[in-house]
């Protein structure tokens, strides 16, 4: 099959599938004799393998140790020891949010939303010079203040 059949077929851009290529997540394909990719049919299985896991969250490299942990026949532990360490990573970035999105309410809870934007508790805390746990922390210093 031709690069673009793959790349409707698997539902990617042909620059993904030679990016993919290039990065060693995809065999190099064969080439006829005037010269283009000629991809077996297993390359679309593989691709939307691919597509899956970065849905998931995973990144390039960790795909590639999956595919190549499935290319060998791999331990299933090595793919449980990967999926688990992007779990904690999820689990770390959920809380990042949580925390995010509890400073941008009370934020925005105490921004009236009219006049100009002198005194505006959103544009002054981006102002400061603190990241999104000091924030969080002079919020809660406020709260209990008032």
């Amino acid at each position: 099959m031709r690069i673009g059949q793959i790349a409707v077929a698997a539902d990617v851009g042909i620059d993904t599938v030679r990016f993919y290529e290039r990065r060693g997540l995809l065999p190099e394909p064969q080439r006829t004799r005037s010269g283009y990719r000629s991809y077996p049919p297993g390359t679309i299985t593989r691709l939307r393998f691919i597509r899956r896991a970065k849905e998931l969250g995973f990144s390039l490299d960790e795909i590639g140790s999956l595919l190549a942990l499935q290319d060998t026949g791999g331990p299933k532990s090595e793919v449980k020891a990967i999926t688990r360490r992007k779990l904690a990573q999820i689990d770390t970035r959920i809380i990042a949010l949580s925390r995010m999105r509890e400073v941008l309410q009370q934020l925005d809870s105490e921004c009236s939303g009219t006049g100009d934007v002198r005194g505006c508790p959103i544009i002054e805390t981006l102002s400061e010079d603190a990241d999104c746990d000091e924030v969080a922390e002079m919020i809660a210093v406020k709260r209990s203040g008032s």
